[in-house]
């Protein structure tokens, strides 16, 4: 589930909503037939009910659309990765016994492939959070 507050277009929401996929194929999935994968995407910076305005615009507001794109992939990445570390061992049906990542070793294979990326002191005193022109992400 993709939620961003641009004012983005049913066609623009879609096309981001296609962008999740990428995020899932920069973790090791195909998208296979079977995978079960639908990536949705809501837009809330548009009102519907509104006379006139932005809801009523029948071409893109956003010139370029590329960053939040690319923000998709990034988030939907870090979901995947985020919902493995935050896995404990379980054991489910038919006593199938799952054991949780071993954090220690998985940063160290991500780092070993380029997936990892660490902050730098400099990065610690400038957190911020990319935005689009007109604020939105």
């Amino acid at each position: 589930m993709i939620v961003t507050d641009a004012p983005l277009l049913r066609s623009e929401l879609r096309q981001t909503a296609r962008r999740a996929g990428l995020g899932v194929g920069r973790v090791g999935g195909f998208g296979e037939e079977s995978s079960g994968d639908i990536f949705l995407a809501v837009g809330t910076g548009l009102d519907p009910d509104a006379d006139s305005g932005p809801s009523h615009r029948l071409e893109p507001v956003l010139s370029n659309l590329d960053q939040l794109y690319e923000a998709t992939v990034q988030a939907t990445e870090e979901a995947i990765v985020n919902a493995l570390v935050a896995a404990k061992t379980m054991t489910g049906m038919d006593g199938n016994h799952v054991h949780r990542l071993p954090h220690n070793q998985l940063r160290s294979v991500l780092r070993k492939y380029g997936r990892l990326n660490e902050p730098t002191p400099a990065d610690a005193k400038e957190l911020h959070t990319p935005t689009l022109p007109g604020g939105h992400l």
